[in-house]
């Protein structure tokens, strides 16, 4: 390569990073009790894109959430009078209102001229609506909820794919949360297994030999907002292959995400 642009020369041996995102597509439509890892490793030979060793498996929460039986008939929810009193002003649906205060710890901000809430859930998220949600489920009377225990969940499907493949392949669980001060959303990692959420680079060099003091970098996130690009919310992907990243393995879930109240300045 022309140098003469401050460019620095390319060695044929030099290491080029590059990681390769896979779409799993193809799996039936998820019902209580499946085992996801055995379909996700069956849906990867089909496709001819067999899961390998040092592979990361991002899977969507619906999915795993269907899996796990995380769901709920709005027909045989009652709407207790806050419920009401939030849903009345822009006329949203009591019962769903109703079922994302009963997945909530504490409501964070709420809007009910707008029919925002923002909540956290017993996990520890704050996300809009304690994640209750109603896309991609079957039927219009039903909504989905976060899985019990996401790291579990996590867990769940890397020795499902143990099983099925004989991998142990790390597995985030992901979901989609808005973000403040920025419009749109992206992808999490609300639950982990087998990989460390963070890679702390402080107290190491960086480039030019200065020392870092707060950079430590929520990799699990990053993955999973990444994987989000081949996954989608139409296209019917819900899992997504990560090839040729060199992560590190952890099994800290997601509380190591998670900042503490008392360093929350936000709230």
């Amino acid at each position: 390569m022309d140098n003469r642009a401050g460019y620095m020369p390319i060695s044929p041996d030099m290491n080029i990073p590059r990681i390769e995102f896979i779409g799993i597509i193809g799996l039936p439509e998820v019902e209580p009790g499946a085992r996801l890892g055995e379909l996700i490793a069956a849906a990867c030979r089909s496709q001819d894109t067999p899961l390998q060793a040092g592979d990361v498996l991002v899977v969507t929460q619906k999915a795993v959430s269907k899996a796990e039986g995380r769901l709920v008939d709005l027909r045989g929810v009652a709407p207790s009078p806050f419920a009401r009193q939030l849903a009345a002003p822009s006329g949203r649906d009591p019962r769903v209102i109703e079922v994302v205060l009963r997945e909530s710890r504490a409501i964070v901000r709420s809007d009910p001229d707008r029919g925002i809430l923002i909540t956290e859930t017993r996990h520890g998220f704050i996300c809009a609506n304690a994640g209750v949600d109603s896309s991609n489920i079957p039927g219009d009377e039903v909504v989905s909820l976060l899985p019990e225990d996401p790291d579990r969940s996590a867990r769940t499907i890397r020795a499902e794919i143990m099983d099925a493949a004989g991998l142990d392949l790390p597995v985030i669980v992901s979901d989609t949360f808005g973000r403040p001060w920025r419009e749109g959303q992206v992808n999490f990692a609300i639950g982990a297994s087998g990989i460390s959420p963070l890679r702390d680079y402080r107290g190491e060099a960086d480039a030019v030999g200065k020392v870092m003091g707060v950079t430590n970098i929520a990799e699990a996130d990053e993955i999973a907002a990444a994987a989000e690009l081949v996954m989608g919310k139409v296209i019917g992907a819900p899992a997504a292959v990560v090839r040729g990243h060199a992560y590190l393995r952890g099994e800290q879930g997601r509380r190591a995400l998670l900042r503490d109240r008392s360093m929350d300045l936000f709230r």
